[in-house]
């Protein structure tokens, strides 16, 4: 079931649509609630990887209550291209580094089939906070990962079901988040 359009435009800060073409591109659209927006098409071997990336983004950003993440940011008004090297924006933020790294985790696990327990990501994520000087965020419990794994499948469920020429949209809101 498709959200409703007006209501995402009306309560949230960002709508998220990601579009998979015909022609088998994935296009990638982040709208403001001030109306402007963001794009970027995926063509060939990141149509395939690109959607389950970002709807990783979403599962993470929302069920783990990070709102400087990739989503975060672009509600913010970076545009997409922003969130790589960029010199108009400069570096990412630790909170925004935090989460990237989470979700390639997520994406090694998809890919080796391996899970990871609360304990395996705490102790890799502060790892990887301690060795580029950054606060590790707050520790994640079982019920955190559980959580975020049961909307991850549920996400990626609704993309694999998702037709040809169709649009998954999602609605995105850091004031409805919890706290990392």
């Amino acid at each position: 079931m498709q959200a409703n359009p007006s209501l995402l435009r009306a309560m949230n800060e960002l709508r998220i649509q990601l579009t998979k073409r015909r022609d088998g591109d994935v296009v990638l659209r982040c709208i403001r609630a001030d109306g402007s927006a963001t794009w970027q098409r995926h063509r060939g071997r990141q149509a395939g990887f690109f959607p389950l990336h970002d709807l990783t983004h979403y599962a993470v950003e929302t069920e783990l209550g990070f709102g400087r993440g990739f989503y975060g940011l672009i509600a913010e008004g970076w545009d997409i291209e922003d969130t790589g090297v960029s010199p108009t924006r400069g570096p990412l933020p630790p909170e925004a580094l935090i989460v990237e790294h989470i979700v390639g985790s997520l994406d090694v696990q998809r890919a080796d089939g391996s899970t990871w327990t609360a304990g395996d990501f705490n102790e890799r994520v502060a790892r990887f906070a301690a060795t580029r000087g950054l606060a590790p965020p707050r520790a994640f419990t079982e019920d955190d990962v559980t959580r975020l794994r049961s909307r991850l499948r549920e996400l990626l469920a609704r993309w694999a079901a998702l037709p040809a020429g169709e649009m998954l949209e999602l609605p995105f809101d850091r004031r409805q988040a919890p706290a990392p």
